[in-house]
C-alpha cells in the first residue's frame, strides 16, 4: 500500500503560499500526496492543487480558521488523523505551522522532527536529513508505528508541476467547537517593503558586525537596491537592535538560496552559514583575511566593507548608465 503524505496548505491573498507548494511536490515524490485547505478561499484553491502533486484535497471553507489562531486547524486535523491515519504530515516551517505541529504532536502522541532538508520513506521507517550546526548533518528516524510530523526548512525543495493531474475533492463537514475559538485575530498588519522578499530574492546583500554601527547598514540596502535584490543581516546585528528579525539569515533566522549572496562584514559563523550556504555564488567582503566566511566564498575581498560597499555601488551605477 502506498504511503499517504498529508500537506496542510496555507493561503495568502487567496492563493497557496510557495512554501506549501514546495512541500506538496516533495510529498508527491514520496507517495500519495493529499492536501488539506482550510478557511476563506479554500474551495477556490483546492482544484488547482492537482497540478502541484495532490491526488486528493480535503476542504473546509469555514471562516473560523482565519478568525481564530491555529486551534480550529489543530482540532480538525486531529479528527482527520484519527479517521484516516496517513503515514506522515509534511509541513514547511512557518509561524502558524510550527504551533499547529507542536499541538498536534502533544495531543495525538505523534513523533515530530523539525528543520528537515530532505527525507525518504522506506521499509524501516522515515529517514530525515537534519543539519546540526553549520557543518554537521544527522539522520533522524521516525518508525512506521504511527503517523509522524516533519517540518522542513524553507527552500529545501522546489515547486514541482504535475500537468494533467486532477485532484479528488472532499468537503469536510466537521463542526468547529467553541473551545477552539478562543484566540481571536484582532488585526492583521502588513509590513510594507520594497523589492523582492528575502526568501525569493535572486540577489541578497547581507551585513554583519563588520559594518561597525547601525548607521552604516544603509550601504547594504543601497547595493541591494541597485542589484534589484534584498538586504539581509546576521543574528548579531539583529540582536543588537539594528534591524528587525525579518532581516535575519541563519540557523535561527531565514534560509535563503539566491543566485548571488554578498556577505559584507560577516565573519562566517556556522549558524549564519547554515542559512545561506546553498547560495550559487558567494562574495565575501571582510577586513580579516582569516575570517571563516572566505572558506565558503567563490570570491573574497579583503577590506573594510564600509569603504568597499559604496565604491561597488557607484561602479555598478556607472556601468548601468
Amino acid at each position: 500500500m502506498a504511503n499517504t503524505i498529508w500537506v496542510l496548505v496555507e493561503l495568502e491573498g487567496g492563493a497557496p503560499v510557495r512554501s506549501s507548494l514546495e512541500v506538496l511536490g516533495k510529498a508527491a515524490k514520496l507517495g500519495r500526496a493529499e492536501a488539506i485547505v482550510l478557511g476563506n478561499g479554500a474551495a477556490e484553491v483546492a482544484p488547482t492543487l492537482g497540478q502541484y502533486g495532490a491526488e486528493k484535497v480535503y476542504v473546509h471553507a469555514d471562516a473560523a480558521y482565519d478568525q481564530y489562531l491555529t486551534l480550529p486547524a489543530v482540532e480538525t486535523l486531529s479528527k482527520l488523523f484519527a479517521e484516516h491515519q496517513p503515514t506522515l504530515l509534511l509541513l514547511p516551517t512557518t509561524y502558524d505551522l510550527r504551533d499547529i505541529s507542536a499541538r498536534l504532536s502533544m495531543r495525538s502522541g505523534m513523533g515530530l522532527i523539525t528543520d528537515a532538508t530532505d527525507l525518504a520513506l522506506g521499509d524501516d521507517g522515515l529517514k530525515v536529513t537534519v543539519p546540526w550546526g553549520g557543518e554537521t548533518v544527522v539522520t533522524a528516524t521516525l518508525t512506521q508505528q504511527r503517523p509522524g510530523i516533519v517540518l522542513t526548512r524553507p527552500k529545501a525543495f522546489s515547486v514541482e508541476q504535475y500537468d494533467g493531474r486532477t485532484a479528488e475533492i472532499e468537503n469536510i463537514n466537521t463542526t468547529i467547537s467553541t473551545e477552539s475559538q478562543t484566540i481571536k485575530v484582532i488585526e492583521t498588519v502588513e509590513v510594507k517593503s520594497e523589492g523582492p522578499a528575502l526568501e525569493d530574492a535572486a540577489v541578497i546583500v547581507s551585513g554583519g558586525r563588520g559594518l561597525g554601527k547601525a548607521e552604516n547598514y544603509h550601504y547594504v540596502e543601497e547595493l541591494a537596491a541597485i542589484l534589484e535584490g534584498a538586504p539581509g543581516a546576521t543574528r548579531a546585528i539583529v540582536d543588537a537592535g539594528w534591524l528587525p528579525y525579518s532581516y535575519q539569515i541563519g540557523q535561527t533566522g531565514k534560509t535563503v538560496k539566491p543566485t548571488l549572496y554578498i556577505a559584507a562584514g560577516i565573519s562566517g559563523a556556522i549558524q549564519h552559514l547554515a542559512g545561506m550556504k546553498g547560495s550559487k555564488y558567494i562574495i565575501a567582503i571582510n577586513k580579516d583575511e582569516h575570517a571563516p566566511i572566505f572558506a565558503s566564498a567563490d570570491l573574497g575581498v579583503i577590506g573594510d566593507a564600509v569603504s568597499i560597499l559604496p565604491q561597488l555601488s557607484n561602479e555598478i551605477k556607472r556601468r548601468k548608465a
